[in-house]
């Protein structure tokens, strides 16, 4: 929501699809999701700024291997930094920028296998919630987006939206996000 309000240009697409797709209004169902690509590429952006984690749990290397002329020795500990992914700019065109257009054109999901965008790791300790995120947060975002306007509190405008994150086991925002709904 954070992003969105920031950038009221495409918060403003995401409405125009769940009018066009589900009606003005309307509860979203679940079965309503694949229909809804503008929304599924804002959580995907989303979760490329933003990884729940931002430091993945951590693994233990088996056999001594080389990474970029570095050699990790056996049973060293890794730790896969999520977040310095989703900002890599030899991955990602612009990428501290929010540009869900971005995943539009791209065939890369959160699911573990396009190691450009891990918010939830990969392999056989890929996150539990991982089935319950990618239903719920499409879900709950589109019904919020359906079923408000939304504003920010105390007349803040977008473009000043404190957009800091606070680190620790799993990423929030620095200052929480303030905003008021009022009806369509």
């Amino acid at each position: 929501m954070a992003e969105l309000l920031r950038s009221p240009e495409t918060l403003k697409k995401a409405k125009v699809e769940l009018e066009q797709t589900i009606g003005k209004g309307k509860p979203i169902e679940e079965s309503d999701i694949p229909q809804l690509p503008y929304l599924q590429a804002i959580v995907k952006e989303t979760m490329r700024l933003h990884p729940p984690a931002p430091l993945l749990v951590p693994r233990t290397v088996e056999t001594n291997v080389e990474v970029y002329g570095y050699t990790v020795p056996q049973g060293a500990q890794v730790l896969v930094n999520a977040w310095a992914i989703g900002h890599d700019p030899s991955v990602w065109e612009n990428p501290t920028s929010f540009m869900p257009e971005r995943f539009l054109d791209l065939d890369i999901d959160v699911r573990g296998r396009d190691f450009e965008l891990i918010p939830f790791g990969g392999g056989r300790r890929i996150c539990p919630g991982l089935s319950l995120a990618i239903r719920v947060i499409p879900l709950m975002l589109g019904s919020l987006i359906n079923s408000f306007n939304w504003k920010l509190e105390g007349g803040i405008k977008p473009e000043e939206l404190d957009m800091d994150d606070k680190f620790g086991l799993t990423l929030q925002k620095a200052q929480p996000l303030r905003v008021v709904p009022f009806p369509m």
